[in-house]
């Protein structure tokens, strides 16, 4: 019987098209450099406002995630949605965690945006996962994260 509930939940869960890891809590011990969530969540919950920005550029919306990149150490999973759309993973660069700046954006690290047609992004909702497995989230309306 046991065998029979936890193929039932596994299956259910590898059929789901989850192929992602199971996730693990991190050590919480502060680091001073900001690397865990528990030094960077009251930051991300305190400007949530900031999380995602929204540029019409050359005939695109551009959609960055620039200020999470800036406190990804602390985080384990970010995942947005378009519209209402389905929420789709959006890969976090590695920390560097031999710097003195472990938060940094670098040229290896790639850009912290996406390009959609003009005009499309109507709204943005975005999940994150905190590297001690608590969650936060947040949405916006195109007005509200236009950049000037």
């Amino acid at each position: 019987m046991k065998w029979i509930i936890r193929c039932v939940f596994m299956c259910s869960f590898a059929a789901s098209g989850a192929a992602q890891e199971a996730m693990v809590a991190e050590d919480q011990t502060p680091s001073g450099a900001f690397t865990t969530a528990g030094e960077v969540k009251p930051i991300l919950q305190a400007t949530q406002a900031n999380w995602v920005a929204l540029r019409d550029f050359n005939g695109q919306d551009l959609l960055y995630v620039t200020h999470l990149w800036s406190w990804r150490c602390g985080l384990k999973q970010l995942k947005v949605s378009i519209n209402g759309g389905a929420f789709e993973d959006w890969s976090l660069p590695p920390c560097h965690l031999n710097s003195a700046t472990p938060n940094a954006i670098t040229e290896a690290d790639g850009l912290p945006y996406r390009a959609f047609a003009a005009g499309s992004v109507v709204s943005v909702a975005v999940e994150v996962t905190y590297d001690d497995l608590s969650k936060g989230s947040g949405q916006w309306v195109r007005g509200e994260i236009m950049m000037p």
